[in-house]
C-alpha cells in the first residue's frame, strides 16, 4: 500500500469536498455489503497466517479513517475503544503495538457487532469532519488515501473469504452461481509486436496514485511481443498434463523447493490435477477451458512459460502495451467474482484488466526518485519492497475505480491465494 501521497486538485472546492464525501459514502457501503452474505462466524475465522477475518477487514478499514484522520483533524473526538489502537493496526509500527498478524483469528472480542458499531462511529465522525468546513488539502488527501486503502481490503475481504470457504469440506459458496459461458474455442493467442526505445512509466501526475507508481520516469525497453490474452485455464491444464511439475528444469530453484516442501501438483483450487472442478466463491464449478488459469504462483507462471518457450513480461513492458488501451474489463461491479473466458470481439490486447492480475517477473523495487513520505503513512508501500514481484491490470475482485495502467500491486513469489494468473512475453525475434 501506499505512503507518499501525490498532489490533489486545489483549491477544495464544494463540488470537490460533496464528490469525496459522496465516494467515501458508497465505498465504506460497499464494504459492509461483501460481509453481508456471511455469518458471524465465517466473519471471525482467520484460514492462514497470509490472510484476516472479515472481521478484522471491517475494523481496521475503521482504524485508518480514526487514526489517520478523525485523531488529528476532528477536535474532541472520542476514540470509540482506547485497545482497538493495538488490536487492528496492521503494520504501522510508529503508531505503536500491533496485534501479532498471525493471530487475529483469536480475537473472538470484539464481537462483529461491536465492530459494526466501531464503523458507524468513525462514519458518524467522518460526516462532522465535512459539516465543519470544506477539508483542506492535505486532508483530502488522507481521506483519499482512506478510500483507496479500503478498496484494496474489499478485494482482500473476497480472495481472504474464498481461501477461508475452500477449507470447509462442506465447500460452502459465498454467493450465487453465475450463468456458464459458452465453452466455444479459446480466442487463439496471437503475439502483438513493440518496437525498442526509451519509454516513460508511472502515474502520470492526473487524479490519485500511490507512491510507489511514482515518480513517473524514463527507461529503456527493448523489442519485444506481448501476447494477446493471458494463459488459459485449459493451456495450463496442458502444462500440468506434460508433467510440468515433475520436471525440475522448468522451475527456478527455490519454486522447485516451494513446490517439493508443500507437495504442489496443480495451481490452487483445483480438485485434482486434471483441474476439471474448482473451488470459487460460488462453490465448486465445472471449470472453463478459455478462461485465464488463476491462482498461480509467480513460481507456477515462470515454470510455464519456460515450458512453452517464452518469458513472463517485464512490468515496463506490460505498461508500454497498456497504456493506450481503456481500462475496462471484469471487475468487481460485474458480479463475475471469477475469471472469464475473454470476448471474442476483444483486439488486439484482450483482459489486460479485470479478470485475473498479471504477474511480471519485475521485481518489485523503488523506482528512481522515490522517496517514501515521513512519519507512520510513509510505512504504506515503501518499507515492502523486498523480496516481491509486481502483478498489474487487477481482478474480477478489484473495483473498477481502483485500477488505472501505472497500478502496481506486489506479493511474495509463492503467494497464490490472490486472484492471479499471467500473460507470456517474448524477446523480438
Amino acid at each position: 500500500m501506499n505512503d507518499r501521497l501525490p498532489p490533489q486538485p486545489e483549491p477544495s472546492t464544494p463540488g470537490i469536498t460533496s464528490a469525496l464525501a459522496s465516494r467515501l459514502h458508497a465505498v465504506r457501503a460497499a464494504t459492509v455489503a461483501l460481509a453481508a452474505p456471511l455469518s458471524a462466524e465465517d466473519c471471525a475465522i482467520q484460514s492462514m497466517p497470509d490472510a484476516s477475518p472479515v472481521k478484522w477487514h471491517l475494523a481496521h478499514t475503521s482504524w485508518f479513517f480514526e487514526t489517520f484522520v478523525l485523531e488529528p483533524y476532528l477536535p474532541g473526538y472520542r476514540l470509540f475503544d482506547a485497545a482497538f489502537r493495538m488490536l487492528f493496526n496492521s503494520y504501522y509500527n510508529a503508531v505503536g503495538a500491533k496485534h501479532p498478524r498471525p493471530q487475529r483469528g483469536l480475537l473472538s472480542r470484539p464481537s462483529l457487532a461491536e465492530v459494526h458499531a466501531y464503523r458507524a462511529h468513525v462514519d458518524a465522525g467522518v460526516r462532522s469532519l465535512f459539516a465543519r468546513a470544506a477539508p483542506e488539502p492535505r486532508l483530502r488527501e488522507l481521506l483519499e488515501l482512506g478510500l483507496q486503502h479500503e478498496q484494496q481490503h474489499q478485494e482482500l475481504i473476497l480472495t481472504d473469504v474464498l481461501h477461508l470457504l475452500s477449507c470447509n469440506p462442506l465447500k460452502p459458496a459465498y454467493a450465487k452461481a453465475a450463468p456458464a459461458q459458452d465453452a466455444g474455442a479459446a480466442v487463439p493467442l496471437a503475439w502483438i509486436a513493440f518496437g525498442e526505445g526509451v519509454v516513460e512509466i508511472g502515474h502520470d501526475g492526473a487524479g490519485f496514485a500511490f507512491d510507489n507508481e511514482t515518480p513517473r520516469h524514463r527507461q529503456y525497453v527493448n523489442a519485444f511481443a506481448l501476447a494477446s490474452r493471458p494463459v488459459t485455464h485449459g493451456e495450463y491444464a496442458a502444462f500440468v498434463a506434460d508433467g510440468g511439475y515433475r520436471r525440475p528444469e522448468l522451475w527456478l530453484s527455490e519454486g522447485w523447493d516451494w513446490l517439493q516442501t508443500n507437495r504442489i501438483v496443480a495451481p490452487m483450487y483445483w480438485e485434482d490435477e486434471v483441474g476439471a472442478q474448482v473451488f470459487t466463491l460460488q462453490g465448486m464449478q465445472p471449470s472453463e477451458p478459455d478462461a485465464p488459469v488463476c491462482h498461480v504462483s509467480l513460481f507456477e507462471a515462470d515454470a510455464y512459460a519456460r515450458w512453452a518457450g517464452a518469458r513472463l513480461p517485464t512490468e515496463a513492458e506490460w505498461e508500454v502495451a497498456a497504456a493506450a488501451v481503456p481500462v475496462a474489463g471484469r471487475f468487481v461491479e460485474g458480479g463475475a467474482l471469477r475469471p472469464r473466458p475473454a470476448p471474442k470481439s476483444e483486439a488486439p490486447l484482450a483482459q489486460l484488466f479485470g479478470d485475473v492480475w498479471q504477474w511480471t517477473q519485475s521485481a518489485y523495487a523503488p523506482y528512481p526518485g522515490f522517496h517514501p513520505a515521513a512519519g507512520a503513512i510513509g510505512e504504506y508501500n515503501g518499507k515492502f519492497m523486498c523480496n516481491q514481484y509486481v502483478l498489474r491490470g487487477g481482478s474480477c475482485a478489484t473495483p473498477r475505480a481502483h485500477i488505472r495502467v501505472s497500478y502496481r500491486n506486489f506479493f511474495p513469489a509463492s503467494a497464490r491465494w490472490q486472484f492471479s494468473g499471467f500473460r507470456l512475453a517474448r524477446d523480438a525475434r
